[in-house]
Formats: structure tokens, sequence, C-alpha cells
């Protein structure tokens, strides 16, 4: 089983539609995607995500299933320094270092760093989403693996967010979300891929094989988008900083 996971492109978050540029990833992903033989495809219920599917599925002739929980990780938290209430993966590293328990694959959402917010409630219900999905194919979660009556080589194609991919992956390869949101990002339109390892008989785990891929919009000469990503060098405005209003690129 192979499962692709597509980050919506460039987004206007105020319309939630896509930019022009993020038009144009849309276009150049279309063509990528004829390589791929997707058996199902599933979509955000949010719009920057349909409107790059939309792309795919009208050249192939082909819809989607629009599932809920992937609109994206929606959980928030009051940030501890300011009050604000903010995304999860909205926390300067020596913040969310700092505990430990966070690295946890499933008491992370119980961490007092999170308990005043809705961390539990959306992982829970993403755990349910992507177990339920998987189920489908005859996928059933066994501690850290998971069984499966008959793996195929089918491939599944995911258009939604950075949020929940990370999420996703972290439900799927039991890991917590944490580190994945704050030491990764993918890019607009991007493409990562996971795949299944089967070293016994109907036992397997996943593996990531591609992470933010945006090799379409590269063999375009098209620039990524940095869409999601803090400056590289410090420009003096943080979006923690208590004494701006300053949001992140990507605030939902």
């Amino acid at each position: 089983m192979r499962i692709l996971l597509i980050r919506h492109g460039e987004p206007d978050y105020a319309t939630d539609t896509l930019t022009a540029r993020g038009r144009r990833e849309a276009e150049l992903l279309r063509d990528r995607m004829r390589a791929y033989h997707i058996r199902d495809f599933y979509v955000s219920p949010l719009g920057r995500a349909r409107e790059t599917a939309e792309y795919t599925l009208r050249d192939q002739g082909r819809t989607a299933e629009v599932l809920p929980w992937l609109a994206e990780f929606r959980a928030r938290f009051p940030d501890p320094e300011t009050g604000r209430e903010r995304i999860l993966w909205d926390q300067r590293p020596r913040v969310w270092t700092a505990h430990p328990e966070l690295m946890d694959p499933d008491a992370w959402a119980d961490s007092p760093f999170y308990a005043a917010g809705n961390a539990r409630e959306i992982w829970d219900e993403t755990r349910t989403g992507v177990d339920q999905l998987m189920a489908r194919y005859g996928f059933h979660r066994d501690g850290p693996v998971w069984r499966c009556r008959e793996n195929t080589r089918d491939t599944l194609a995911l258009f939604c967010h950075f949020g929940i991919s990370m999420a996703v992956l972290a439900c799927l390869m039991d890991l917590s979300p944490v580190p994945l949101w704050h030491r990764c990002l993918t890019l607009t339109s991007s493409l990562t891929e996971v795949v299944t390892e089967e070293r016994l008989p109907g036992e397997v785990s996943f593996r990531v094989t591609r992470l933010g891929d945006t090799s379409h919009l590269e063999a375009a000469s098209v620039s990524r988008s940095t869409a999601g990503l803090y400056p590289e060098c410090y420009t003096g405005v943080d979006s923690t900083d208590p004494f701006t209003n300053r949001a992140p690129d990507w605030e939902l």
C-alpha cells in the first residue's frame, strides 16, 4: 500500500482559496499525478485543498471523497507566555523542547503544555479517522505496527494540509506529531509518500519515502512558496512576540 499526502497549493487563507501562484502549482501537480495509478482519492473539506485536488480530478475524470477530519489539525491552546490562542505547531523551540512528554506517541496530547486546549479531542478524532480509513483496506492497528488481511500495491491520494499530514504520519508510524510539526515542513503543493513494509506475512509498518517533494515545481523552474516557513534569518519580528499582533503566514 502506498499513501500520498498532498498539501494544497499556495493559499489565500482569508478566502480559503488558492493564490495565482497556488493555481500554477496545482497545474504542475496535476501533470505529475498522471504518472500515478490512484485507487481512491480523498480530500479535506476546506476550499484550498479542494481547489488543488480539482485540477487532478478533472484531468483524470475522477471524484474524491471528502473526509471531515482531514480539515487541518484544528486543535488550539493558550500560549503559556502570552495567553493568546495558538495552533499547536506555533511555538518557539526552547519552549516545546522543555516538555519531554511531548515525544510520547499518545500521552503528548495530555501534556500540561497543551492541557488547556483541545489537543486530546482532535488527536482522538484524527486517530479514529486514520483507523477507519485504513480498515477499509484491511489494515488494523496492533500496537506500534499494523495487521493486514491482504496487502496490495494500491495507491491512495489525500489532498489536505501540513498539520494534518504530519498527524497522519504520526498515526501510521506510532510517533508523536509534535516533533514532526516543529522539525519538518511540507511546502505548498508538495507530495509526501509513505509505503508499507511487510517483512512478516500480514504484519506491516509504514515508512516515508518522500517528504514534501516539490520536484514538479523545480522541473518547471517555478520557485517554491515559503508559506508556513519562518524567516531563515532573524528579522526582528516573531509571531510569538507578545508585543506584536503578527500571525504566522500559515495561521488558519
